[in-house]
This record gives C-alpha cells, sequence and structure tokens, in this order.
C-alpha cells in the first residue's frame, strides 16, 4: 500500500471550455488545495498543452499534467516541444502522458503497432529533452543523429504517465514510466491489478498509479448519480469490458454500445447496474464521493482524479469538490 503521505488528489478536464475560463478555473482548484491538474487529448478537444499553458500564470504550485498524447495525432517531437513549453513556463510542474487512444476509427489510422509508437515517442521525448544528439531508430517513429531541439528545455526528464489497461502496456508502463492510470476507472480493486501488470517484466521500481473517473456530486445524490450514468456512458462503453472485476451479460454491453454509437448516452448510461456505475463513476453527495475517493488512496493509489462535468452544473460541482469534497478525503485520510 501507498504511503499515505504521498498520495495526490487532482482535477481532470476535457479542452471544452472557453478560453478565458481555464486561467481562474486552475487559480481555484489551486486555492481550494488540489495537487493537479490533467487536461485529456481525447479527439475532437482542445490541444492540452495549449489549455495548460493558459493555467501556468494562474498558479505557482499545482502540477499540470496532459493526460495524455496519443501518437496518432502528435508526432514525437511536437510532443517533445509542447512539453517543454509547458514545462519552462511552469516553473517545472509539467508530466505528460502517453495512449493508445479512444474513438481513433473517426480517423481511419492504422494502429496496428500502437504500443511500439507509444515506446517510439517517449524514447524520441527523453532524447530531445537530454540533448541526446545520438539519434533513435524505431519501428514507427525514428529521429536522425545530430538532431537537437532548437528551443531551451528547463529539465531533461519530465514525469511520464501512460495510460492504459492493457496488460502488455502496462509491462511497458512498468520499465519508462513515472506513472500508470487507469482512465475511466473509479474501482479500487483496480489500484493492485494494475501495480501487479506493471510490475511485469525488468522494472527497477513500479510506477504510481492513478484513477480518474468522471465526478457528479451533489446534494441530491439520486439527482448526481442519474446525470452521472449519462456522462459516464461513453466512457463505459470503452473501458468496462477491461476491467477484469466487473462481470457484465454480453448482451447488456451490446445494448449499451450500440446506444452509445448512436449518441444515446443517456438510454446507454440507463442500463449500467447500480452498484457498477461506482467503478466507473464518482456519483453522489460529497460525502460518499469523498468516501469513494478516500478508498482509491488507501488501496494504494498515488493520485485520484475528479473528471467532468463535476456537478449537475460546472459551477456546482466545483464548488462541491473545493469545499466539500477536497477538505473531508483529506480528513479521512488523516485519521
Amino acid at each position: 500500500m501507498t504511503d499515505i503521505g504521498q498520495y495526490e488528489i487532482g482535477v481532470g478536464l476535457a479542452g471544452s471550455f472557453a478560453p478565458q475560463d481555464y486561467a481562474p478555473l486552475a487559480a481555484r482548484l489551486e486555492a481550494a488545495g488540489f495537487d493537479a491538474v490533467t487536461v485529456f487529448g481525447d479527439l475532437m478537444y482542445q490541444p492540452p498543452a495549449l489549455v495548460l499553458h493558459s493555467m501556468t500564470a494562474s498558479t505557482s504550485r499545482m502540477r499540470l499534467g496532459i493526460a495524455a498524447y496519443t501518437p496518432w495525432t502528435q508526432h514525437p517531437v511536437e510532443v517533445a516541444g509542447q512539453v517543454a513549453l509547458l514545462d519552462a513556463a511552469s516553473g517545472g510542474r509539467a508530466f505528460y502522458g502517453l495512449v493508445r487512444g479512444a474513438w481513433m476509427e473517426q480517423l481511419g489510422n492504422d494502429q496496428s503497432r500502437a504500443l511500439s509508437a507509444i515506446v517510439d515517442t517517449a524514447s524520441i521525448v527523453t532524447a530531445l529533452l537530454a540533448g541526446d544528439t545520438s539519434g533513435y531508430e524505431g519501428k514507427v517513429y525514428s529521429l536522425a543523429a545530430g538532431t537537437t531541439a532548437m528551443y531551451p528545455v528547463l529539465r531533461p526528464k519530465v514525469p511520464l504517465l501512460i495510460g492504459s489497461w492493457s496488460p502488455r502496456l502496462a509491462a511497458i508502463a512498468g520499465r519508462i514510466a513515472d506513472e500508470l492510470q487507469a482512465g475511466g476507472s473509479a474501482n479500487p480493486a483496480m489500484v493492485g491489478r494494475l501495480s501487479a501488470m506493471a510490475a511485469v517484466g525488468d522494472c527497477e521500481q513500479t510506477p504510481g498509479i492513478c484513477l480518474n473517473a468522471i465526478a457528479v456530486v451533489d446534494e441530491d445524490g439520486h439527482a448526481a448519480r442519474a446525470a452521472a450514468r449519462t456522462a459516464a456512458a461513453p466512457y463505459f462503453d470503452v473501458v468496462a469490458c477491461h476491467d477484469p472485476t466487473v462481470e457484465l451479460d454480453p448482451e447488456l454491453s451490446k445494448r449499451i454500445n450500440i446506444l452509445c454509437r448512436a449518441g444515446d448516452h443517456r438510454a446507454a448510461g440507463l442500463l449500467i447496474p447500480d452498484d457498477v456505475l461506482n467503478k466507473f463513476a464518482f456519483a453522489g453527495t460529497p460525502t460518499h464521493v469523498a468516501e469513494h475517493a478516500a478508498s482509491i488512496i488507501r488501496a494504494g493509489a498515488r493520485r485520484v482524479e475528479f473528471d467532468t462535468p463535476f456537478g449537475l452544473t460546472t459551477g456546482s460541482g466545483l464548488r462541491l469538490l473545493c469545499e466539500e469534497v477536497l477538505p473531508t478525503v483529506r480528513a479521512i485520510l488523516r485519521n
């Protein structure tokens, strides 16, 4: 189990807000005491590095994480440049993530060499930030000898997060990453599973485990859970089949998939069993959500993240996360 003193509590965002909203939002989260904010690189949202860069001047303590890049929409040299700029602008508070990427079928990309592409991306970013000009020969991406960054680099190594439910990619994370994240999971049982997957193979130190999932918190717990079903449905459709602790009727999963593909997330969410919803979302009253998050930290996670939409409205959810949920989680973990 992770030393309780080493945990982080963060907030995750999709890049869907108006540009002027990000700086005050980040300032509010930092003032409340959150440790990190991440922005997803999910398809068709605003580029996460740009969103996070707009938060650098309004914060001074929180870590700022790109969670995450997919190698199919960003070349490794572009990833390196964006990470270096964010790290410099934030005074060394950046971290970045790599994932296979969901919903990539919309682009028609060949993802048959996804693991190699992730390894190549991490290797090239590492080389460029460290000033290593020896070159790199990869299976998907390569870097010619003598290639060097034409910009200042604050830190030669920026922490790397790999997001995956895959045992093969988790094993790779065990060798090269600082953190392993299961996106869309709020299941404490997955913490030990991910640690075990990452410990397979030649790894000097098991990466810290991070779970993040959509959060809907409201004083009306029933209303929060109803809203969470709709918000969680598209993510549930992608990741539920990868959670080995969850047994779902294949016909139910098929019906949810059909509804999600049709864009009817409300109907899809209504089909998620109530006990199963708890494994893929933080949903309920502030006390319920705080206890849920604390159980994940106690299971050994390094970081837990609350993701959008936060509440029945963004404003009400943020207020409750900042004023009630976060202090309650801290209090629970102190006892």
